[in-house]
């Protein structure tokens, strides 16, 4: 990967001996494979043995997790937050777990609207929930720094699977205590 950098750097016109490039390929590529990460990653090995029983039947939510990802388009950074709720069956994750579930799909090459059904539906597999929602807002670089260059813009995203989708009062609950 490294020599593809120097490849790229010569070709945009670069001189790969001027002193603020030297070690720039390496640490191109060193960056390149900790962006995109989440290919190297199981999500069950994730989750592991954070699925613990519990009698709570009432909605959990995690709001603002932070995600950083790259367009798979541009290769360009997109970032914001993503807001998880889901109605336990039985078990609850973890909590650090939802956010290591965002993380490891966010660190793959990604168009925001996957990314927040992959999660949803990782969650609703993996949980055995009665109903999972997931709202993702992020800003995209490719379109802030190219193209139309509308710097004030941003995404939502949402995936609503289970009672999330079939029941109106729980997606009304959910959406008010996420978005006030």
């Amino acid at each position: 990967m490294e020599e593809l950098y120097k490849a790229i750097l010569t070709e945009i016109g670069e001189d790969l001996n001027r002193p603020g490039l030297v070690k720039t390929p390496a640490r191109c590529a060193k960056a390149l494979k900790a962006l995109t990460s989440g290919y190297q990653v199981d999500v069950k090995e994730v989750i592991n043995s954070a699925l613990f029983p519990s009698e709570a039947d009432e909605m959990i939510i995690v709001k603002d997790i932070e995600l950083y990802s790259l367009c798979e388009h541009h290769m360009l950074p997109f970032f914001g937050k993503c807001h998880i709720g889901y109605l336990p069956n039985g078990h609850v994750l973890g909590l650090s777990k939802l956010a290591r579930i965002v993380d490891v799909f966010a660190r793959r090459l990604q168009i925001q609207e996957n990314l927040t059904v992959e999660i949803a539906q990782t969650i609703m597999v993996e949980t055995g929930a009665l109903g999972v929602g997931v709202i993702i807002e992020a800003k995209h670089l490719c379109m802030m720094m190219r193209g139309v260059e509308k710097q004030n813009s941003q995404m939502k995203t949402s995936c609503m699977l289970g009672a999330f989708k079939d029941q109106p009062q729980t997606r009304s609950e959910f959406l008010n205590l996420v978005l006030c």
